[in-house]
């Protein structure tokens, strides 16, 4: 520990992983020192996350407990290591507070570091990625790459098979968490040399979740360096949009006349929400204005807009599973040594990464093949 010594970018992006203001994290420290007679300022932290000064030895065991992380994590450089935020997308709600979102994007930031570790330390080597960049111009529309990428990998016309698996198949990471929130979805970062990396709110349905996770892919495809979220957010719903419910595919589905009963037809065979179907309709002429907000209305008035009927099942990630399964059981790593691999705690990584029951179940699917 002597040797250790914390650097100022993980101790803030560590602290807004846990949500925690610089007093509370100080408040942390004071109660982990031997009888709390070692008292933290507000002020001492601040300067250590500045780098003013060095976080070492006792300091650096006492901001270690405070922050539930090992002491080793946080001498990494996030930049050096890849974990810096750097460009990150993600399908909000305006209302989401900003602290809320720098926590999602450092847990973002910590989940790709975890991953890392533990492809690493289990031997396994990065499949190619097969996600393709496209830059817009005037002949060129989100609708029309999403049919570019949909051509590119073989998929068959109709429904996607499975959202989650065809974007692992292209050499993408999902992971399906708990991100404390109702007002995100998903979010997503692709820094480069590296793979495509998801991570999914498990508290949105699940046909919720596939809509979200090809919102993310459209942004992945299409924005590749900062630029205005609102056009932004609407070309990225577009993609979404075209890559799960093709016009060509999907226009003959709307030829019957559009009721709440034939929208819940709809969302068993299209495994998108009856209020995605809906726009979907409007998008290509199938329902008039006055159809589309006649039908908005009436869902609303029957609490669809928080539950609609007809649950669509959940689709499971499968590559980190078969990563873990490959550290702990083929490589024979012990838990704590895995769990330190992945910079947690052993009962962090136990609760995330092994008995973190749906976040880790594989898909009773099997995946689709991508083809380069």
């Amino acid at each position: 520990m002597d040797d250790m010594q914390a650097h100022a970018g993980m101790l803030m992006l560590a602290r807004d992983s846990r949500a925690l203001t610089q007093a509370e994290v100080a408040a942390a420290m004071t109660k982990a020192s031997p009888g709390g007679e070692t008292p933290v300022s507000q002020g001492y932290v601040s300067k250590a996350e500045k780098g003013q000064l060095s976080v070492t030895g006792q300091r650096l065991e006492l901001y270690a407990r405070a922050l539930g992380y090992p002491a080793r994590l946080l001498c990494v450089d996030p930049q050096v290591h890849g974990v810096g935020v750097g460009l990150v997308h993600h399908r909000k709600r305006a209302s989401l507070a900003a602290g809320a979102l720098r926590r999602i994007h450092a847990q973002l930031a910590f989940t790709r570091l975890q991953l890392a570790g533990m492809q690493e330390a289990a031997g396994i080597v990065d499949r190619p990625v097969q996600v393709p960049r496209i830059v817009l111009d005037r002949w060129t529309t989100a609708k029309d790459t999403a049919r570019d990428v949909r051509a590119a990998w073989s998929m068959p016309r109709g429904p996607v098979v499975d959202m989650v698996a065809t974007v692992e198949e292209a050499g993408a990471l999902v992971v399906l968490a708990d991100l404390d929130t109702d007002l995100l979805d998903a979010v997503s970062q692709w820094p480069e040399g590296r793979s495509p990396l998801f991570l999914l709110n498990d508290r949105a349905p699940g046909d919720r979740c596939r809509f979200s996770l090809a919102h993310e892919l459209g942004h992945l495809v299409l924005h590749h360096e900062p630029g205005a979220s609102g056009e932004q957010e609407k070309q990225a719903d577009a993609f979404a949009a075209e890559f799960l419910m093709p016009a060509n595919d999907i226009r003959d589905s709307f030829a019957t006349p559009l009721t709440l009963a034939r929208l819940a037809q709809l969302k068993r065979t299209w495994r998108v929400s009856m209020a995605a179907l809906l726009r979907r309709a409007q998008q290509l002429g199938a329902v008039s204005e006055w159809q589309h907000r006649s039908l908005t209305i009436e869902m609303s008035a029957l609490g669809y807009r928080t539950a609609e009927p007809v649950q669509t099942p959940r689709e499971r990630p499968a590559r980190v599973p078969a990563m873990v399964r490959a550290l702990l059981s083929e490589a024979r790593v012990p838990l704590p040594d895995a769990a330190d691999s992945a910079y947690l705690l052993p009962e962090d990584f136990e609760r995330l990464y092994v008995t973190g029951t749906a976040a880790l179940s594989p898909s009773p699917e099997p995946a689709p093949k991508v083809r380069p």
